[in-house]
Formats: C-alpha cells, structure tokens, sequence
C-alpha cells in the first residue's frame, strides 16, 4: 500500500507501532539495504518505530511523520494498545485485514454456531464505533472503516461464502465496507527479504502470469480503498491505521 501510494508521486512515511515484531519496519529496513546494494532508485517512504510508552513521545513522532507526508500509514500490533487506540481516532481511514476465517471474523462479530448468522458485535467494533464518535466530536470527520479480505484462496469454498455474508450482515450494523485484498500467492512472502512488491517486478526480472495477476490484485485493492490522490498538489494529509 506504501509503495503503491509512493510510486505514483505520493509523499509517504510508515509508522509502526508493533515495536515487538516490528515488520512494516523490517520491510522498509531490507528495501533500503535493496536500493544500496543494487543501485535501483525505487519509491521508499521515510519510517520510523514508536517505541516511546509516553504521550509526548507518540504525538513527536506521529505529526514529525504528518509534516510533510501526503499519507501517514500506521501498521498497529495485533493486540489491544492504547497507541494503537490513539492511531485509529487520529486516522481518515482504518484497514482491518481479515484472512477467510471465522477465527477473525470474531474479533469484529460474533456468529451463531449452527446458522452462521451474526449475534453480536464484538470488542473491537465496539472499540472502533467509540473511536468513530471520539473523531466526530473533535473535528466532524467519519472515519472510513474498511475491512480488507486478505490471503484469499482461489477456489470457492462453503466457508469463504459463510464469512462473506456475515461480514455483509455486520458491515450493515457496524458500517465498514468490504474490499478484496491479496490472494494467497507465496509471492508476496518472498519478496519481504528484499523489501520489495509487485510494482518493483520490472526492476527485478520477467514477470510470470502469476506475477501479472498479482499486480492486478494490488491494483484493484489500491482503487477500492478509494484514498484521495497524494501528490505535491494534495490538500490535505491522510492518516491509514491497518489494525
């Protein structure tokens, strides 16, 4: 998302509030080592790692990052934080990557064991409304929750059809739209020692059909989030918290 926002002009910075696994920050490191070692000039958004457990820390890093950023992209661990609480009210839009699993489906909804029918919404919706309301109060902004479908398989199964129409149903009651995201292709998983993407393929050697389809699938995740158009023109700064 980074480097497809940075490739088309974009002025981007990575914040990456999971100090403990670090991996938008690991990433950005192995593709910087990348453009040193092979000479490429490839888009590299600026990025840094909170790892202060103050305020005043969070709020220098945060808008030293916003200054001059088009688009702040903040990666959040995978745990209830409160930075990673502060993020989401701060940011236009929220990504929630969600595999096909009822296993994730639950962090956002609760089903009923038998019909698949959605009961309830579950602690994180909940902690996403709170922070939807927290923004409007402050400023009037309506955060735009998007649930991402990542790491999809490729054949149609009955449970692939379960989650899709318990997060129509949700998206309904709770107000996120659902966007595909990235199948399951280990492309994506060997490109990550290098730092690179899909959109570096043509510096890197010939593409396969494999390739091709995987660079429509980032092309098409990119235009469903629908982000306004980065630039040195742009108006206005956006703030991206994947959860």
């Amino acid at each position: 998302m980074a480097i497809a926002l940075a490739a088309k002009g974009a002025r981007v910075a990575c914040l990456d509030l999971d100090h403990r696994q670090r991996t938008v920050g690991r990433y950005l490191d192995n593709r910087a080592e990348t453009i040193k070692r092979t000479g490429h000039k490839l888009p590299m958004p600026a990025h840094a790692t909170h790892t202060s457990q103050t305020e005043e820390g969070f709020e220098e890093l945060w808008f030293g990052l916003s200054q001059d950023a088009d688009f702040l992209i903040v990666d959040t661990p995978g745990r209830d934080d409160h930075f990673a609480r502060t993020a989401a009210a701060l940011s236009n839009t929220l990504v929630t990557p969600m595999n096909d699993s009822f296993v994730d489906f639950d962090l956002i909804g609760q089903v009923d064991p038998e019909t698949f029918q959605v009961t309830r919404p579950s602690f994180y919706s909940e902690l996403i409304w709170d922070a939807r309301k927290q923004r409007a109060r402050a400023d009037g902004t309506t955060i735009d929750w998007v649930v991402l479908r990542n790491r999809l398989q490729h054949i149609e199964a009955r449970n692939m059809r379960r989650v899709s129409d318990a997060l129509t149903d949700l998206s309904r009651r709770v107000g996120f739209r659902v966007i595909p995201g990235l199948g399951e292709r280990v492309i994506y998983r060997e490109m990550f020692p290098n730092g690179l993407t899909m959109i570096d393929a043509k510096e890197f050697g010939a593409m396969g059909l494999g390739h091709v389809a995987a660079r429509q699938e980032l092309r098409e995740m990119m235009a469903a989030l629908q982000l306004p158009e980065g630039g040195a023109d742009a108006g206005a700064k956006e703030a991206d918290a994947a959860a």
